[in-house]
């Protein structure tokens, strides 16, 4: 038990004023920090709490930096345009301004879950009146996890808009089992709400990107390349280093690869928002624009992701076309519908818009001539495909064939 808790423990049995006379008389107790001048050097002091302490590195940077291809200041515009746009998004900003984000991240001694795996770095960042704040917390042995929360939990006010990289799956689940363990001696998590950009970077760049790791998002989203960078896969291996030998030349390239991970999640955060609130797509790829659409209509907002369906040209018009009428179709716009379904019916090899034909000119206009004629185009668009799936292959053959059975006994009547 820590000489604090004894002291709240002896409390109980005292008056207030014998209380107050012994803890008085009670000093922290001095505990020496390895190479504390080299922390000192890498902007980093030591946080004591209980005759044990946590490592809390604090950096600026001025909102003018330019991280790759976007400066930081850019973050205002992005949230004022949010704030001006009154559709929902789960990337909007709407209601906040830009310090009420923080872009977080962690470095954990695995990547699995559970009680196994611990979290020996929080970093976030912040934009703050006088720049960018960087606030790292640095545990510097498996018994200092208490000093290393609470001077997290300390400095934050609210996590209701955390900023992540996949930390929706991993690092907040991580964080909470690490303070369910520690809940007695550290303040209670605030409440947390979540920008996982992981998802974005998916739905906009998975089809053009082989993988959507941050590094690579980084480079050929955001224009920044890292220079001598760890690899996060060592990061484990350098922090057990650490323990054995606390120098933090060991651990120095780990806190630079989570300061440049922080950062990046603020640009990151600008160009995501740009490609959603580029209505005129001058910005856009031709996927970026078509996934733009695609997200919006998922949210919910269908009258946005028709217009930039619209707008979509290039590799993904016939998808995007084939979306609007989708649209058409549920706001009851059928004739718009229509002329989307017969203009790609003529054009295209898309057996599926000829497959609306048949079902509209059956079941709205009851003319079979005209459905069994798109619903005999259909099958033959589809047979010409040459499917390779067998066994969805005959499913849909034997669904075209009893289309095209009821439609012949409809027009024979």
């Amino acid at each position: 038990m820590s000489l604090k808790a004894k002291l709240n423990r002896m409390k109980k049995h005292m008056n207030l004023s014998e209380a107050d006379e012994v803890e008085a008389k009670v000093e922290q107790p001095t505990v020496d920090v390895p190479h504390l001048q080299k922390w000192k050097e890498l902007h980093a002091h030591p946080y004591f709490l209980d005759g044990d302490y946590a490592l809390v590195r604090k950096k600026q940077y001025p909102t003018s930096y330019q991280h790759g291809r976007y400066v930081f200041q850019e973050l205002e515009n992005v949230v004022e345009r949010w704030n001006n746009h009154h559709r929902a998004h789960p990337l909007s900003s709407k209601h906040l301004t830009p310090s009420d984000l923080l872009f977080f991240d962690t470095e954990t001694t695995g990547l699995g879950g559970g009680v196994g795996n611990t979290i020996f770095l929080l970093g976030y960042s912040q934009y703050t009146e006088n720049g960018i704040s960087i606030n790292q917390y640095f545990l510097p042995g498996p018994g200092a996890e208490v000093p290393m929360y609470k001077a997290f939990l300390d400095d934050v006010n609210e996590l209701k808009n955390l900023v992540t990289y996949n930390g929706k799956a991993f690092d907040w689940p991580q964080v909470k089992t690490r303070h369910t363990l520690i809940r007695e001696q550290v303040p209670k998590l605030p409440q947390f709400g979540h920008f996982d950009l992981l998802h974005g970077a998916r739905r906009f760049w998975k089809n053009e990107m082989e993988s959507v790791r941050l590094a690579n998002v980084e480079e050929q989203q955001l224009g920044f390349e890292r220079k001598e960078d760890i690899p996060g896969y060592l990061a484990p291996m350098l922090y057990f280093e650490f323990v054995k030998d606390p120098d933090p030349e060991l651990i120095e390239g780990v806190l630079k690869h989570n300061e440049e991970d922080i950062l990046s999640l603020i640009t990151l955060y600008i160009r995501m928002s740009h490609l959603l609130l580029d209505v005129e797509g001058k910005s856009l790829s031709a996927e970026e624009q078509y996934q733009s659409a695609r997200w919006w209509e998922a949210v919910g907002e269908e009258d946005h992701a028709a217009v930039l369906y619209a707008k979509t040209i290039g590799r993904y018009e016939k998808e995007a076309k084939k979306a609007l009428a989708r649209i058409y179709k549920k706001q009851d716009q059928i004739h718009k519908s229509i002329n989307i379904w017969l203009s790609l019916s003529q054009n295209t090899n898309d057996e599926d818009c000829d497959i609306e034909l048949a079902k509209y000119y059956e079941h709205k206009v009851k003319d079979y001539e005209k459905a069994l004629y798109y619903a005999l185009s259909a099958y033959q668009k589809w047979k010409e495909k040459k499917r390779i799936l067998k066994d969805k292959e005959e499913n849909e053959r034997l669904m075209y064939m009893k289309r095209i059975e009821r439609l012949e006994q409809k027009e024979a009547r």
